[in-house]
């Protein structure tokens, strides 16, 4: 019991971490090198892509999605979708997907002459699920080892996350000392009595035979 115990704990945390990990705005320093529209028919992977653009018609089953093409500092290519994300979730409430693409494209950059932007975005890259990360907004800034910045939304959400849980194992707690172990208790010995007088009744039997 105590293992399963451990197994159930243990995944439900990893599912908490790889949720955050995914919906919490993240900032990549990179080079832009090109911005394309493709054609994508999201299949089984259609949980990480976002709706349609806001005003546009979301119920057709392939869209033309915008992508930024980008490469960081130490050489590896990094490739983010640009997708409106609308009224939905993650509640990033992004309604300027065009704009920001328009943005991107004029902030490309050769090796020869570099600008450097930082890229706010959620989500994963995942060669193998065809997954990109959704890019929600870019800066440009002094070049590649210039500072992500302090992500005070994530610290801010982090910290009153775990506060909540804190204030639910307390209470739980508090409410399992109160009336669920008193109860256990009480069943354990009512149980226990109930034992010993089925003992004593087969003891009786056999002081007879």
């Amino acid at each position: 019991m105590a293992i399963i115990k451990w197994v159930f704990w243990i995944t439900i945390w990893v599912l908490v971490a790889a949720f955050f990990h995914y919906t919490l705005p993240q900032t990549d320093i990179v080079r832009i090198t090109d911005t394309y529209e493709k054609r994508v028919d999201p299949g089984e992977n259609s949980i990480f892509w976002a709706q349609a653009d806001v005003g546009t018609d979301g119920t057709l089953a392939n869209r033309d999605v915008f992508f930024i093409q980008t490469r960081r500092a130490k050489g590896d290519v990094m490739v983010y979708r640009n997708e409106d994300t609308g009224w939905g979730w993650p509640p990033y409430f992004k309604f300027d997907t065009s704009n920001l693409q328009a943005e991107a494209a004029d902030a490309k950059s050769t090796g020869a002459a570099s600008s450097w932007y930082a890229v706010k975005h959620y989500g994963w890259r995942n060669e193998f699920l065809t997954v990109f990360p959704n890019a929600i907004s870019l800066r440009k800034v002094e070049g590649p080892d210039a500072s992500k910045g302090i992500p005070w939304l994530n610290i801010f959400i982090l910290v009153v996350f775990f506060a909540l849980v804190y204030g639910i194992w307390v209470r739980w707690r508090r409410f399992r000392r109160a009336r669920i172990d008193p109860t256990l208790e009480a069943l354990e010995d009512d149980l226990a009595e109930k034992r010993q007088g089925l003992s004593r009744w087969f003891g009786s039997w056999r002081a007879k035979k």
